[in-house]
Formats: C-alpha cells, structure tokens, sequence
C-alpha cells in the first residue's frame, strides 16, 4: 500500500519539516520525493510517497494532516495510489491516439479505468465496443453545440470522469466547459503551431523542408491550443522522406506524448503553475511502461 500527498502553497521555511515530521510520527516511512520552489512566483511544490508502516488509515492521515496545511495556506492532497483515475476519451476521425491508449489500458501499461468514450462520428463505435466500454455519439453542428456540450458534461457527470482526453477531438470546446472542467482536460496537437495552421499542416512542413516534428499534449482552456504544457518531444525528418512519412511519424509522436501526459497526470506528478506546469518525474518502476511506444 502506497499513498502519494501533493502540496502546493506560498514557499516558507519549515514546510519540509513539518511534512516529514507528520509523516514520521504517523509511522509512514518516505519512499520517494519530488519538491521544487519557484523563485519567480515565491511557490512550492511538493509530491511525496510514503508506505503506512503501522497501518494508519487514509482516513487518519487526512485528517491529522488538515491543521499542518491550514498553517501553510496549502493546496493538498493524500491519495492511494491503487486507486484509478477515471478517464473518458474524446475522438473525431484520426484514430491512433485512441488506438493506442487502448492498448496501453489494455496490458496495463496505462493504468486508468476508462469510463467512456464520446466522438462526434461513429468511425470507433466497433472499436470501442468491441472493447466492452461505452460508446457516446454526439454529432456536433453550429445550431446544436450548447445542447451538445451539454450531452459531453453530462457523460462525465455521470461516469464519475476525473479527467477527459481529448484524443485528437476535432471540435473546439466553449469557455464555459474550459473553465468548468479547468486542470481536467488534456489536449494533444502537433508542434508546428502556430506556423502551420488549418489543413494538411504535414504537407506545409514537408514544402518547407522541416527537419522537426514535434507535439505537444497540455491542460485545454479558453485559448486555444494555449494551455499550460505537459509534454512534449519531436523526432528528426530528412528531405529524403515524403510527405505521409511526415505524418506517420507525426501520429507515432502524438500518441507517445499523449500517452505520457496522461501517466503523470493520473499519478500527480503535474502541478499547475499559472500559465506553466510543474511537471515532476517519474517514480522508480513507472517510467519504463510510460515510454513504451
């Protein structure tokens, strides 16, 4: 049994004490620890884990911890780490994303329950039933999107949905869902923005003789493809190589990118710092299935 607390608050001296100080009187022992103080905004960050070695309950940590965090202005949270995150997925027409989140939720590499998936065309509806999971048709038009999106908040209502994945979902979502499901939504587009823009972005780059493709994965919000970051990487293109090598390259990216921004999310490893994300890295043990490709 492992536990994870993630602390965020105003950086003051003593924090560290007082958190491992707790920790140890409660007969927890520390198995790993992540914390970061950002000089610019006068924040600290924090993950830490920790084994219960006398058995103290969630419940008693939680609760004896509460006057330390109010002491500190603390942003926090104790999580068990055997507890899965409830995702529902979202998907236009490019598939590979989805694809490959299946298959890593599949082996286990990926360790999500996945509650739904919603897609405004029925091009996976086998697919993902065929996975035994829920499939929600919700076709978008300008006349319809209010009662559409509301359908969309619906599902996760519903489903219990900690976070939502936009799988390369084509449509573009109002403010009022951004700002409603705030640090819950993850993106993932290519990296030529704001250079390439609109269709064929590949094909642009091709013309242009990129030597990188890239993509980036990030929190949504009101502005678009904006949000704090998460991940990224690229890999190297020759001029020898077509315009499809481009964009099968490009979608191998993507889906590795995606794939690992869900993984540090799911594990608290991301912390929003304004318009910037903390992201701390990969616990022994978990990185290997995080950089499966």
């Amino acid at each position: 049994m492992t536990y994870v607390l993630t602390v965020h608050c105003t950086s003051k001296r003593g924090i560290v004490a007082a958190v491992s100080g707790f920790l140890a009187e409660q007969g927890c022992n520390i198995t790993d620890a992540s914390q970061f103080d950002d000089a610019e905004t006068g924040s600290f960050f924090a993950r830490i884990s920790f084994v219960p070695e006398t058995g103290t309950s969630l419940e008693t940590l939680r609760e004896g911890f509460g006057p330390i965090a109010q002491n500190f202005g603390m942003e926090w949270g104790i999580h068990d780490t055997a507890d899965r995150m409830k995702v529902v997925i979202m998907v236009s027409n490019f598939g590979h994303c989805l694809n490959d989140l299946l298959y890593r939720w599949r082996i286990g590499a990926l360790p999500i329950d996945i509650v739904g998936v919603i897609s405004n065309h029925m091009t996976y509806q086998k697919l993902v039933v065929n996975h035994d999971l829920p499939f929600h048709h919700i076709k978008v038009t300008k006349e319809n999107k209010p009662e559409a999106e509301a359908r969309l908040l619906q599902v996760v209502e519903d489903s219990g949905a900690e976070l939502v994945v936009l799988a390369r979902y084509m449509q573009i979502l109002s403010d009022s869902v951004c700002q409603k499901m705030s640090g819950r939504i993850i993106n993932i587009h290519h990296s030529f923005l704001p250079s390439f823009k609109g269709a064929n972005p590949y094909k642009q780059a091709f013309e242009r003789g990129v030597k990188l493709i890239g993509a980036t994965s990030h929190y949504v919000t009101a502005d678009l493809d904006e949000g704090p970051i998460i991940e990224q990487d690229t890999t190297r293109v020759t001029h020898a190589q077509s315009p499809e090598d481009y964009v099968s390259l490009g979608r191998d990216v993507e889906s590795q990118v995606l794939a690992r921004a869900i993984h540090a999310h799911i594990h608290r490893r991301v912390f929003l710092n304004g318009e910037k994300t903390v992201v701390f890295p990969a616990s022994p043990g978990t990185y290997a299935s995080e950089r499966m490709g």
